[in-house]
């Protein structure tokens, strides 16, 4: 009975750290696309990597919250996005700004399209 337990906490874990690593794997993607979707000069490329480690680590670090309840959490994550998207329309030009948003539309899309594993 010990090794059956054993072995579910160990599939259970090792679960999860797969899914940490497809959601880095996907952050990363998402962040290389905009990169080159919006041809985002080499000033423009320092200041958005210098952003996405800075608001990487918050979002890091309120997944990681189990004193949080689930809608609170919800809530910090997208006031965080908010902001970061404000600090990123800083040094975008109106014509990058426009195509970010294009590509967040086309983002959510997907993720609607696509069946919850919940």
């Amino acid at each position: 009975m010990l090794m059956i337990a054993i072995a579910m906490v160990t599939t259970a874990a090792l679960a999860q750290m797969d899914q940490k690593k497809d959601y880095k794997k996907e952050r990363v993607e998402w962040e290389n696309k905009i990169k080159t979707e919006l041809n985002l000069t080499t000033d423009q490329v320092a200041k958005f990597d210098a952003l996405n480690k800075e608001y990487n680590d918050k979002m890091d670090a309120i997944a990681t919250d189990a004193t949080t309840d689930k809608e609170a959490l919800k809530e910090k994550k997208m006031t965080l996005k908010k902001e970061k998207e404000a600090k990123l329309n800083e040094f975008l030009t109106p014509e990058q700004q426009t195509k970010y948003k294009e590509l967040i539309e086309k983002k959510k899309k997907a993720m609607e399209a696509k069946p919850s594993g919940n």
